[in-house]
């Protein structure tokens, strides 16, 4: 990190920006809510989990040494996000009538194949819920023994009324406890329990019900909540530095893990949260119900009737980059292509920097770029901000590329140093279709063999052709002293 510049993130909590001071520096923990894997992984998923990796690479460039831990949940989360109903994957299980840990499978397999398209790297642990049953009964079993949880025939459920006069339980959505009583509708099978609020922590298995373990208060399965606070709990200890997701998890889910920390631990279990925003579709919220919803390998393949044509990973996640990750993304075809210009001019400008001249003198102030990029993420991760700075460093490669500008050997080590970290270990990017950069190259040789043999013919007309026509399908060809070279512009 640069000197004098100290990491700053948004807390939810608090609902300002704090100075980042991990717990045991240079150690930080941090847990983000992984996905339910009943279905394939969606866009909303993967604009989180690549905020949060570009989190997770950000401080491991810092010099943090990051526990990482992304969940997966493979049991306890039903219909609607409620305590009653089916659960997603028992449900997905039956109507293909496939053992549960079949779907897990498929859609684990699915997850992890999509966030290595978008190259995120793995956390350094991935818990299962059905694998931590016995911490879940465990920590269940501690809130009854605190006062905080009760059991009605064989289901356990937290009391939030009790709680709530004693400690703030809406703080981290900041509504009104008040209102969230008066409008919490009766649910079927609910009103044996003490408050409205009250949320399960144990479930009592139906005899349909696929997925259930034995417990000291009979068959059943873990309430959805109980599962992270077990996890992080076990893997990051009762308090850690950061706790993540996606900013529909505040009202319900992420709410009641501080509640079961508190009431478990006697202290909230993370510092900072950080919540990702939603993803919109030509200005509206993208949903299934209104059709403008597509998976991932659609916004690749363009197999969707918004989609004009496919966009590559790196697109998308350079697309990304551009908005910071409290504000919504709006995906378009236009917003997708200029982003794809982007990338590919980026992309360009990092071929060039190897090999720019060098001169006695830098004319403009690599010092001064340096600490506005590290500025830029060391305010609250701001990627869009840090893109624009990233962008004068394209500028300034492109115009000492062209004789415009000088830079000295030493700035030129600096520059390149710079661009390495940012573009490749901090925002994740990486060169895309090297097999068919290669075949293009061997092609484009082939093309400056013709036109130059053209031009040594004088048959101008020839090689002028050749360049205009390459020129009108993005291709920009540079004749230097050392030979002809080229760039491509989407």
């Amino acid at each position: 990190m640069m000197q004098n510049q100290e990491l700053k993130i948004y807390n939810t909590l608090t609902k300002k920006n704090e100075k980042f001071e991990p717990l045991h520096a240079p150690f930080v923990g941090m847990y983000v809510c992984g996905p339910t894997v009943y279905s394939n992984a969606h866009l909303g998923n993967c604009r989180t989990f690549v905020s949060f990796d570009i989190v997770f690479r950000y401080l491991l460039h810092c010099g943090y040494k990051v526990r990482y831990v992304r969940n997966i949940t493979d049991a306890g989360h039903l219909e609607n996000d409620a305590d009653v109903g089916e659960d997603k994957i028992g449900k997905k299980a039956k109507l293909e009538q496939l053992e549960p840990m079949e779907i897990v499978q498929r859609y684990t397999v699915d997850f992890h194949n999509v966030l290595q398209l978008f190259n995120t790297l793995p956390p350094s642990i991935e818990p299962t819920a059905t694998g931590h049953i016995i911490e879940q009964i465990e920590m269940t079993k501690t809130i009854i023994k605190n006062g905080y949880g009760y059991e009605l025939d064989g289901t356990v459920y937290f009391d939030v009324e009790k709680f709530s006069k004693e400690y703030p339980y809406t703080q981290l959505s900041g509504r009104n406890l008040e209102e969230l009583l008066n409008n919490t509708r009766d649910l079927g099978g609910q009103n044996e329990k003490k408050g409205r609020l009250d949320f399960a922590l144990w479930i009592k298995a139906k005899p349909e019900h696929i997925m259930h373990w034995p417990s000291p208060w009979g068959e059943g399965f873990p309430g959805w909540h109980i599962e992270c606070s077990a996890m992080s709990s076990k893997y990051l200890g009762s308090e850690f530095d950061i706790h993540g997701g996606g900013m529909d998890l505040i009202p319900t889910h992420h709410t009641n893990e501080i509640a079961q920390n508190i009431a478990c631990h006697h202290k909230a279990p993370a510092r900072y949260w950080i919540h990702t925003n939603m993803l919109t579709v030509n200005g509206q919220k993208m949903s299934k119900s209104l059709g403008n919803s597509f998976l991932p390998h659609e916004l690749f393949t363009g197999n969707h009737s918004l989609l004009e044509r496919g966009y590559s990973p790196m697109t998308v996640r350079f697309f990304m980059l551009q908005a910071h990750y409290r504000s919504t993304l709006d995906f378009s075809n236009e917003a997708l292509q200029a982003a794809e210009k982007g990338f590919v001019r980026l992309m360009n400008a990092m071929k060039l920097i190897g090999d720019l001249k060098t001169s006695n003198v830098s004319t403009f102030n690599i010092q001064q770029l340096t600490s506005n990029m590290y500025a830029a993420l060391n305010d609250d991760f701001n990627t869009p901000i840090a893109l624009a700075h990233l962008f004068d460093a394209v500028r300034i490669i492109n115009s000492v590329n062209d004789g415009k500008e000088t830079i000295t050997q030493e700035d030129k080590n600096i520059l390149q140093k710079l661009m390495n970290d940012f573009v490749f270990d901090i925002f994740g990017l990486k060169e895309e279709n090297t097999q068919n950069s290669n075949k293009i190259d061997g092609l484009m040789e082939l093309i400056f063999d013709i036109r130059n043999q053209a031009k040594a013919n004088k048959d101008f007309r020839t090689s002028d052709g050749i360049r205009d026509s390459l020129k009108s399908i993005g291709f920009e060809i540079k004749d230097g002293k050392e030979g002809t070279s080229y760039t491509m512009n989407n």
